[in-house]
Protein backbone atom coordinates (compact mmCIF):
# COMPACT_ATOMS: atom_id res chain seq x y z
CA UNK A 1 0.00 0.00 0.00
CA UNK A 2 1.14 3.38 -0.79
CA UNK A 3 2.48 5.79 2.01
CA UNK A 4 0.95 8.98 1.73
CA UNK A 5 3.27 11.81 1.73
CA UNK A 6 2.48 15.68 1.99
CA UNK A 7 4.02 18.33 0.39
CA UNK A 8 3.63 21.64 2.44
CA UNK A 9 5.14 24.79 0.67
CA UNK A 10 3.76 27.99 -0.75
CA UNK A 11 6.15 27.97 -3.85
CA UNK A 12 5.01 25.81 -6.51
CA UNK A 13 8.59 25.80 -7.40
CA UNK A 14 9.90 24.33 -4.43
CA UNK A 15 7.24 21.79 -4.69
CA UNK A 16 7.75 20.68 -7.99
CA UNK A 17 11.67 20.75 -6.88
CA UNK A 18 11.26 18.37 -3.55
CA UNK A 19 8.67 16.17 -5.50
CA UNK A 20 11.58 15.70 -8.57
CA UNK A 21 13.97 14.86 -5.85
CA UNK A 22 11.83 11.93 -3.88
CA UNK A 23 13.24 8.57 -5.02
CA UNK A 24 11.83 7.20 -7.86
CA UNK A 25 11.00 3.44 -6.46
CA UNK A 26 9.39 4.88 -3.41
CA UNK A 27 5.69 3.82 -3.14
CA UNK A 28 4.33 6.70 -2.23
CA UNK A 29 0.85 8.77 -2.86
CA UNK A 30 1.68 12.65 -2.67
CA UNK A 31 -0.40 15.50 -2.24
CA UNK A 32 0.02 18.93 -1.58
CA UNK A 33 -0.81 22.20 0.50
CA UNK A 34 0.43 25.77 -0.12
CA UNK A 35 0.13 26.85 3.25
CA UNK A 36 -0.01 24.92 7.02
CA UNK A 37 -4.16 25.27 6.80
CA UNK A 38 -4.34 23.40 3.77
CA UNK A 39 -1.16 20.95 5.30
CA UNK A 40 -3.78 20.04 8.49
CA UNK A 41 -6.78 19.69 6.51
CA UNK A 42 -4.76 17.88 4.66
CA UNK A 43 -3.56 15.50 8.08
CA UNK A 44 -6.69 15.24 9.50
CA UNK A 45 -7.79 13.50 5.72
CA UNK A 46 -5.17 11.19 6.39
CA UNK A 47 -2.87 12.31 3.59
CA UNK A 48 0.33 12.96 5.35
CA UNK A 49 1.88 10.13 7.10
CA UNK A 50 5.19 11.89 5.92
CA UNK A 51 5.04 15.66 5.87
CA UNK A 52 7.71 17.82 4.53
CA UNK A 53 6.97 21.23 5.20
CA UNK A 54 8.01 25.05 4.93
CA UNK A 55 8.56 27.62 7.40
CA UNK A 56 8.04 30.47 5.79
CA UNK A 57 4.58 30.66 4.48
CA UNK A 58 1.53 33.17 4.62
CA UNK A 59 -1.48 32.18 6.10
CA UNK A 60 -0.35 29.57 8.21
CA UNK A 61 3.51 29.00 8.77
CA UNK A 62 5.87 26.08 9.65
CA UNK A 63 6.19 26.68 12.95
CA UNK A 64 1.95 27.56 13.43
CA UNK A 65 1.55 24.13 11.29
CA UNK A 66 4.49 22.51 13.70
CA UNK A 67 2.49 23.55 16.74
CA UNK A 68 -1.10 22.73 15.87
CA UNK A 69 0.31 18.96 14.64
CA UNK A 70 1.43 18.47 18.23
CA UNK A 71 -1.90 20.39 19.96
CA UNK A 72 -4.27 18.16 17.92
CA UNK A 73 -2.01 15.26 18.22
CA UNK A 74 -1.53 14.71 14.23
CA UNK A 75 0.16 11.32 13.85
CA UNK A 76 2.43 12.32 11.13
CA UNK A 77 6.21 12.68 10.44
CA UNK A 78 7.32 15.81 9.75
CA UNK A 79 10.86 16.72 8.00
CA UNK A 80 11.20 20.41 7.80
CA UNK A 81 12.67 21.85 4.24
CA UNK A 82 13.52 25.59 4.84
CA UNK A 83 15.51 28.06 3.31
CA UNK A 84 16.02 30.07 6.82
CA UNK A 85 18.79 27.97 7.98
CA UNK A 86 19.26 29.94 11.39
CA UNK A 87 20.79 27.55 13.87
CA UNK A 88 17.28 28.86 16.19
CA UNK A 89 15.26 27.56 13.44
CA UNK A 90 16.80 24.49 13.50
CA UNK A 91 16.39 24.13 17.53
CA UNK A 92 13.00 25.10 17.32
CA UNK A 93 11.57 23.03 14.38
CA UNK A 94 13.10 19.87 16.14
CA UNK A 95 11.97 21.27 19.51
CA UNK A 96 8.34 21.40 18.16
CA UNK A 97 8.86 17.39 16.79
CA UNK A 98 10.67 17.29 13.72
CA UNK A 99 12.60 14.84 12.98
CA UNK A 100 15.10 15.98 10.15
CA UNK A 101 15.70 19.90 9.32
CA UNK A 102 16.80 20.35 5.65
CA UNK A 103 18.27 22.97 3.67
CA UNK A 104 16.59 24.34 0.70
CA UNK A 105 17.57 23.24 -2.53
CA UNK A 106 18.18 19.59 -1.86
CA UNK A 107 19.77 16.96 -4.15
CA UNK A 108 17.67 13.70 -5.09
CA UNK A 109 21.15 11.96 -3.74
CA UNK A 110 21.06 14.35 -0.36
CA UNK A 111 17.41 13.96 0.73
CA UNK A 112 17.30 10.22 -0.03
CA UNK A 113 20.48 9.50 2.37
CA UNK A 114 18.34 11.33 4.72
CA UNK A 115 15.24 9.11 4.52
CA UNK A 116 17.47 6.25 4.51
CA UNK A 117 18.58 7.05 7.57
CA UNK A 118 15.46 8.08 9.49
CA UNK A 119 13.89 4.54 7.97
CA UNK A 120 11.59 6.16 6.02
CA UNK A 121 12.48 4.58 2.70
CA UNK A 122 14.51 1.04 1.89
CA UNK A 123 15.67 1.03 -1.95
CA UNK A 124 15.94 -3.18 -1.27
CA UNK A 125 12.20 -3.25 -1.04
CA UNK A 126 10.84 -0.61 -4.02
CA UNK A 127 11.06 -1.79 -7.72
CA UNK A 128 10.36 0.78 -10.20
CA UNK A 129 6.76 2.47 -9.02
CA UNK A 130 6.67 4.93 -11.50
CA UNK A 131 8.18 2.65 -14.27
CA UNK A 132 4.69 2.85 -16.28
CA UNK A 133 4.99 6.17 -16.24
CA UNK A 134 6.95 9.05 -18.05
CA UNK A 135 9.66 10.01 -15.81
CA UNK A 136 10.84 14.05 -15.48
CA UNK A 137 13.61 13.64 -12.58
CA UNK A 138 13.06 11.35 -9.59
CA UNK A 139 9.44 11.09 -9.87
CA UNK A 140 6.74 10.71 -12.93
CA UNK A 141 5.07 13.50 -14.71
CA UNK A 142 1.78 13.22 -13.70
CA UNK A 143 3.44 13.74 -9.96
CA UNK A 144 4.95 16.58 -11.35
CA UNK A 145 2.44 18.52 -13.00
CA UNK A 146 0.24 18.21 -9.80
CA UNK A 147 2.77 20.37 -7.71
CA UNK A 148 1.40 23.48 -9.94
CA UNK A 149 2.06 25.71 -12.83
CA UNK A 150 5.44 27.04 -12.45
CA UNK A 151 5.59 31.08 -13.33
CA UNK A 152 8.45 33.19 -13.69
CA UNK A 153 7.84 35.28 -10.61
CA UNK A 154 7.50 32.16 -8.91
CA UNK A 155 10.71 31.06 -9.61
CA UNK A 156 12.11 34.83 -8.66
CA UNK A 157 10.45 34.10 -4.86
CA UNK A 158 12.15 30.96 -4.28
CA UNK A 159 15.78 32.07 -5.34
CA UNK A 160 15.30 35.09 -3.37
CA UNK A 161 13.64 33.07 -0.16
CA UNK A 162 16.38 30.75 -0.66
CA UNK A 163 19.14 33.80 -0.53
CA UNK A 164 17.25 35.70 1.97
CA UNK A 165 17.82 32.79 4.73
CA UNK A 166 21.49 32.54 3.77
CA UNK A 167 21.48 35.85 4.55
CA UNK A 168 19.76 35.67 7.91
CA UNK A 169 21.76 32.67 8.74
CA UNK A 170 24.98 34.95 8.74
CA UNK A 171 23.36 37.90 10.32
CA UNK A 172 21.91 35.71 13.28
CA UNK A 173 25.12 34.21 13.74
CA UNK A 174 26.94 37.25 13.94
CA UNK A 175 24.70 38.97 16.91
CA UNK A 176 23.32 35.41 18.45
CA UNK A 177 20.07 35.95 17.73
CA UNK A 178 16.94 34.78 15.79
CA UNK A 179 15.67 36.70 12.43
CA UNK A 180 11.68 36.95 11.96
CA UNK A 181 11.64 36.30 7.98
CA UNK A 182 8.51 36.91 5.62
CA UNK A 183 7.65 35.58 2.53
CA UNK A 184 9.63 37.81 -0.23
CA UNK A 185 7.79 40.37 -2.26
CA UNK A 186 8.23 40.08 -5.94
CA UNK A 187 6.70 43.15 -8.44
CA UNK A 188 7.28 44.35 -11.43
CA UNK A 189 7.45 48.87 -10.50
CA UNK A 190 7.81 52.12 -11.50
CA UNK A 191 8.87 54.78 -9.67
CA UNK A 192 5.04 55.29 -8.67
CA UNK A 193 4.83 51.86 -7.46
CA UNK A 194 8.10 51.68 -5.78
CA UNK A 195 7.04 54.38 -3.10
CA UNK A 196 3.69 52.54 -3.15
CA UNK A 197 5.05 49.46 -2.29
CA UNK A 198 7.08 50.66 0.63
CA UNK A 199 4.35 52.80 2.03
CA UNK A 200 4.33 50.08 4.74
CA UNK A 201 7.22 51.09 6.55
CA UNK A 202 6.63 54.84 6.44
CA UNK A 203 4.53 54.72 9.65
CA UNK A 204 5.50 57.55 12.48
CA UNK A 205 9.36 57.26 11.66
CA UNK A 206 12.16 58.24 9.77
CA UNK A 207 14.88 55.70 7.64
CA UNK A 208 18.47 55.77 6.71
CA UNK A 209 19.23 54.21 2.89
CA UNK A 210 22.58 52.86 1.90
CA UNK A 211 22.57 51.14 -1.85
CA UNK A 212 24.72 49.01 -3.72
CA UNK A 213 25.34 48.22 -7.28
CA UNK A 214 26.02 44.85 -8.18
CA UNK A 215 26.71 43.46 -12.22
CA UNK A 216 27.21 40.05 -13.51
CA UNK A 217 26.28 38.21 -17.00
CA UNK A 218 24.54 40.76 -18.55
CA UNK A 219 22.71 41.05 -14.97
CA UNK A 220 22.37 44.20 -13.45
CA UNK A 221 20.63 45.79 -10.34
CA UNK A 222 21.10 47.85 -6.86
CA UNK A 223 20.94 46.87 -3.07
CA UNK A 224 18.72 49.32 -1.44
CA UNK A 225 18.78 48.78 2.15
CA UNK A 226 16.10 50.74 4.38
CA UNK A 227 17.01 51.26 7.96
CA UNK A 228 14.24 52.26 10.97
CA UNK A 229 16.26 55.16 12.70
CA UNK A 230 14.04 53.70 15.78
CA UNK A 231 16.56 50.41 14.98
CA UNK A 232 19.64 52.10 16.45
CA UNK A 233 19.92 52.31 19.71
CA UNK A 234 18.88 48.54 19.69
CA UNK A 235 21.66 47.57 16.96
CA UNK A 236 24.26 49.81 18.93
CA UNK A 237 23.93 47.71 21.73
CA UNK A 238 23.95 44.53 19.71
CA UNK A 239 26.79 45.17 18.21
CA UNK A 240 28.42 46.48 21.47
CA UNK A 241 29.49 49.84 20.37
CA UNK A 242 31.09 52.05 22.73
CA UNK A 243 30.64 55.97 22.17
CA UNK A 244 28.09 58.71 21.30
CA UNK A 245 25.68 57.26 18.38
CA UNK A 246 25.57 60.20 16.30
CA UNK A 247 25.38 60.48 12.60
CA UNK A 248 28.53 59.09 12.09
CA UNK A 249 28.04 56.36 13.78
CA UNK A 250 24.73 55.43 12.90
CA UNK A 251 26.14 55.51 9.21
CA UNK A 252 28.92 53.13 10.39
CA UNK A 253 26.19 50.95 11.83
CA UNK A 254 24.29 50.88 8.76
CA UNK A 255 26.91 50.26 6.56
CA UNK A 256 27.91 46.96 8.48
CA UNK A 257 24.57 45.80 8.60
CA UNK A 258 24.51 46.69 4.72
CA UNK A 259 27.73 44.69 4.08
CA UNK A 260 26.26 41.43 5.56
CA UNK A 261 23.05 41.15 3.95
CA UNK A 262 23.58 42.50 0.10
CA UNK A 263 26.62 40.34 -0.19
CA UNK A 264 25.32 37.22 1.21
CA UNK A 265 21.89 37.47 -0.52
CA UNK A 266 23.18 38.18 -3.70
CA UNK A 267 25.74 36.12 -3.49
CA UNK A 268 23.36 33.35 -2.27
CA UNK A 269 21.13 34.33 -6.28
CA UNK A 270 24.13 34.65 -8.00
CA UNK A 271 25.34 30.90 -7.09
CA UNK A 272 21.39 29.85 -7.58
CA UNK A 273 21.84 31.22 -11.22
CA UNK A 274 25.35 30.23 -11.16
CA UNK A 275 27.13 33.42 -12.09
CA UNK A 276 29.27 36.11 -10.33
CA UNK A 277 28.47 39.55 -9.19
CA UNK A 278 30.59 42.22 -9.12
CA UNK A 279 29.54 44.98 -6.10
CA UNK A 280 29.99 48.69 -6.37
CA UNK A 281 30.73 50.92 -3.24
CA UNK A 282 27.71 51.44 -1.40
CA UNK A 283 26.36 54.98 -1.65
CA UNK A 284 24.33 56.55 1.14
CA UNK A 285 21.10 57.82 -0.56
CA UNK A 286 19.45 59.94 2.70
CA UNK A 287 19.84 59.90 6.62
CA UNK A 288 16.72 60.76 8.91
CA UNK A 289 14.31 61.36 5.60
CA UNK A 290 10.75 59.71 5.33
CA UNK A 291 9.70 57.35 2.50
CA UNK A 292 7.93 59.59 0.43
CA UNK A 293 11.79 61.65 -0.28
CA UNK A 294 14.10 59.09 0.19
CA UNK A 295 12.08 57.87 -2.97
CA UNK A 296 11.75 60.91 -4.52
CA UNK A 297 14.97 62.34 -4.59
CA UNK A 298 16.40 59.18 -6.06
CA UNK A 299 13.82 58.24 -8.54
CA UNK A 300 16.05 59.38 -11.53
CA UNK A 301 18.14 56.02 -10.67
CA UNK A 302 15.08 53.80 -10.85
CA UNK A 303 12.58 53.47 -13.93
CA UNK A 304 10.74 50.14 -14.54
CA UNK A 305 12.50 47.83 -11.88
CA UNK A 306 11.69 44.12 -11.23
CA UNK A 307 12.18 44.78 -6.89
CA UNK A 308 12.32 41.63 -5.01
CA UNK A 309 11.83 42.61 -1.02
CA UNK A 310 12.69 41.30 1.58
CA UNK A 311 12.36 42.55 5.45
CA UNK A 312 14.22 41.49 8.29
CA UNK A 313 12.77 42.17 12.08
CA UNK A 314 15.37 40.93 14.78
CA UNK A 315 13.18 38.85 17.32
CA UNK A 316 12.80 40.92 20.98
CA UNK A 317 14.61 43.70 19.59
CA UNK A 318 13.39 47.14 17.75
CA UNK A 319 15.60 46.35 15.03
CA UNK A 320 13.81 46.16 11.34
CA UNK A 321 15.36 46.63 8.18
CA UNK A 322 14.01 46.49 4.96
CA UNK A 323 16.44 45.22 1.58
CA UNK A 324 15.06 45.56 -1.91
CA UNK A 325 16.84 44.43 -4.83
CA UNK A 326 16.09 46.19 -7.57
CA UNK A 327 17.01 44.43 -11.06
CA UNK A 328 17.62 47.00 -14.35
CA UNK A 329 14.75 46.29 -17.11
CA UNK A 330 17.22 45.39 -19.09
CA UNK A 331 18.61 42.72 -17.03
CA UNK A 332 15.12 40.85 -17.15
CA UNK A 333 15.68 39.06 -20.65
CA UNK A 334 18.97 37.45 -19.22
CA UNK A 335 17.26 36.88 -15.81
CA UNK A 336 14.57 34.55 -17.67
CA UNK A 337 17.26 32.38 -19.16
CA UNK A 338 18.84 31.61 -16.48
CA UNK A 339 15.75 31.00 -14.16
CA UNK A 340 14.72 28.35 -17.43
CA UNK A 341 16.21 25.40 -15.19
CA UNK A 342 13.29 26.04 -12.52
CA UNK A 343 10.55 26.39 -15.56
CA UNK A 344 11.07 22.91 -17.05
Amino acid sequence: MSIPVLICDDSSVARKLLTRALPSDWDIDVSYAVNGSEALDQLAAGNGDILFLDLNMPVMDGYETLEAILNDNLQTTVLVVSGDIQPEAYTRVMGLGAVAFIKKPISEEDLTEILEELDLYDPASNSGTNSDNEMIGGRSDQEIAAAGPIQYRDCIQEIANVAMGQSADLLARLLNVFIKLPVPNVNLLEVCDLKMALSHVAKDDTYSAVCQGFIGAGIAGEALLIFSDSSYADMAKLLKYKGELNDNAELELIMDIASILVGACTGGIADQLDLNFSQGHPVVLGQHVDIGELVANNESRWKETLAIEIIYEIENYNITCDLLLLFTEDSIDNLNRRLSYLMD
